[in-house]
């Protein structure tokens, strides 16, 4: 539901692309699949963002890609799987070909004819982020394509909320992140953005963190909302 917030024509919406546009069950089945184990692809991905958390606060830097497959080769490792570094990078290429959930384009289609700007904020690289949005059939609907690779920084790191909002040429309180991820939706408003969540497959807000200014189900319940909102 919607929370105090109405909307201007000028209103700007971040998306984040994996899970929250596009379905990473392909993604988490073979992830599933390799490590011989069903449901172990959730422990991979929160063992990526564990890491590009850990890189991030120690002033390093590498790739979305590099951390995901490093922590595959890992997770490989311990549970006695042979799978080289190279094997492990092939096998996340699927992620260069996920496909959006089935209410995105409508849903977009609609923001976008309400006059929302929209642009996506990831965590992956500007290279794959552009390739998984031309792949998906959804590049056009966003004015750009920000990726942290600009920064050496991962969300949910306040700078990158608060540069991409600037890159829109807005405050970041003018802006809002649309995220399917309670850390992301977490980061965003501590940064000062408005913020929407997404509750795919039952998800909650992380209690500690500022509520989110809106809750949808799937980004067509949210683009009813926020162009009902206006």
């Amino acid at each position: 539901m919607i929370e105090q917030f109405k909307h201007n024509y000028s209103s700007v919406l971040l998306f984040d692309v994996n899970e929250t546009l596009l379905n990473i069950e392909p993604l988490k089945k073979h992830v599933d699949d390799i490590l011989l184990e069903e449901g172990i692809s959730n422990l991979w991905f929160s063992s990526v963002l564990q890491y590009s958390l850990s890189i991030t606060v120690s002033n390093q830097y590498e790739s979305f890609m590099d951390i995901g497959t490093a922590v595959l080769t890992m997770m490989a490792k311990n549970r006695n799987i042979n799978l080289t570094v190279e094997d492990a990078r092939d096998a996340l290429q699927i992620m260069l070909h996920l496909k959006p959930h089935k209410e995105v384009s409508e849903a977009l289609t609609k923001l976008q004819i309400a006059g929302f700007r929209m642009a996506t904020l990831s965590n992956s690289s500007s290279a794959a982020s552009k390739i998984q949005l031309d792949n998906a059939g959804i590049s056009d609907f966003f004015e750009r394509c920000f990726s942290i690779d600009h920064l050496g920084k991962y969300k949910p790191h306040s700078d990158v909320y608060n540069w991409a909002a600037r890159a829109m040429n807005k405050s970041a309180h003018e802006c809002m992140l649309v995220a399917a991820h309670p850390w992301d939706v977490a980061g965003a408003a501590w940064a000062g953005m408005k913020t929407a969540f997404i509750t795919r497959d039952g998800k909650s807000p992380f209690p500690l963190a500022i509520p989110p200014n809106v809750t949808a189900n799937d980004i067509l319940d949210l683009s009813n909302q926020l162009v009902t909102s206006r």
